[in-house]
């Protein structure tokens, strides 16, 4: 059974979902069922939860950036949000997504 797809417009920076063009400042305008937004928010959850192991990360200086999994866990997970945002995005949000070479060849 399909489900009815609704207009969603997406920030990425705060991770903020919204239905209004108007309520906030939005980045990609997108078309999604509620499975997919859900996914979506918790995709973005995922990486509020690893920004914070970061910060409290950021305090060891021993350990340098490009050897930590938490980097690479934000990494992983920011490529899945710009990947469904493709996937579910209007054309200009697929044309910008593909200008950043952000995702996976």
């Amino acid at each position: 059974m399909d489900e009815q797809k609704k207009t969603y417009y997406i920030d990425v920076g705060t991770g903020h979902i919204t239905r209004s063009a108007t309520s906030s400042t939005w980045s990609y305008k997108i078309q999604a069922s509620d499975q997919e937004i859900t996914e979506l928010r918790e995709l973005f959850n995922q990486n509020y939860s690893t920004e914070w192991k970061n910060f409290f990360r950021a305090h060891v200086p021993y350990v340098q950036y490009h050897y930590d999994r938490e980097n690479d866990a934000y990494d992983s997970t920011i490529q899945q949000v710009y990947g469904m945002l493709h996937k579910l995005g209007d054309d200009e949000a697929k044309s910008h997504i593909e200008s950043m070479n952000i995702l996976p060849k």
